[in-house]
């Protein structure tokens, strides 16, 4: 995934990588759990033809730094210090879009003021997408050093993949990039999950929010996506036909074609 880097700090003085590429109005991403800022590359080529594109590390992962404590607000931070950062940049507020638990960062940020223009989120997580039976298993699998297994168990029962694409994706180079990823930072965000408040978060965002429902998601991100739907000020809930949570990877097309629908109004 080509485009120049440079770094932020945060609130707290973590380092938070920034990696840029395109021409246009200005476009934050924020991706999920278990990866990095690589993830955005399906669909960079779609977004880099009509937006200046920054895709961020997550702290914990990729050329961000981290901290001795975690919390999901010390990321509603880092989400803001990137917009606030870009926003100077480019002397306008940012458009932003977030995936999973990267779109409750973006959840945060905007409740907390971010400079947001436009809002798109891809099934945001919360507490029931990570019931407190499967949360002490998954830190047990981490604490014992299993890491392909607490990856395994997260992708087939929280986002709903099949054993069979599971094993299919396991001796990629993305997959072993993801291990190191999941120990560092799984059992920390499945817990910080249990207690996120998302109605709270939305009741506090002003912008239009885009939300994006894969037809072939679990239950939780139907329930939670339809919830946030009717608490945010400003929302429309847009299909991704004959996809689920991974939609950014299994159709960008479909994908960066509802995202620029979104965009392009004033």
């Amino acid at each position: 995934m080509l485009g120049q880097r440079h770094a932020v700090d945060s609130a707290d003085g973590t380092s938070i990588s920034v990696v840029s590429s395109g021409r246009g109005s200005p476009l934050l991403l924020v991706h999920g759990g278990m990866t990095s800022s690589a993830r955005w590359a399906p669909l960079w080529p779609f977004l880099t033809a009509e937006h200046a594109v920054s895709a961020m590390d997550r702290r914990g992962r990729g050329a961000s730094g981290d901290s001795g404590s975690y919390s999901l607000e010390r990321e509603f931070e880092d989400v803001t210090a990137v917009a606030d950062d870009l926003a100077r940049r480019h002397g306008s507020p940012v458009d932003v879009f977030g995936h999973s638990i990267g779109a409750v960062c973006v959840l945060g940020a905007a409740a907390a003021g971010a400079p947001f223009r436009r809002i798109a989120l891809y099934e945001p997580p919360g507490p029931q997408t990570v019931p407190h039976g499967w949360v002490e298993r998954a830190t047990a699998m981490v604490a014992a050093g299993q890491h392909g297994r607490a990856m395994a168990s997260f992708l087939v029962e929280v986002v709903g993949l099949t054993p069979a694409t599971v094993a299919s994706l396991r001796d990629s180079p993305a997959a072993e990039d993801s291990l190191g990823i999941v120990a560092a930072t799984l059992a920390r965000e499945a817990r910080a999950l249990t207690t996120v408040d998302l109605d709270r978060l939305a009741q506090r965002v002003a912008p239009p929010v885009l939300l994006l429902l894969g037809t072939e998601s679990p239950d939780w991100a139907t329930d939670i996506t339809h919830r946030l739907a009717g608490t945010l000020h400003d929302a429309v809930l847009v299909p991704v036909d004959g996809h689920g949570h991974e939609g950014v990877d299994t159709d960008p097309r479909q994908v960066s074609s509802h995202l620029a629908a979104f965009l392009a109004q004033s």
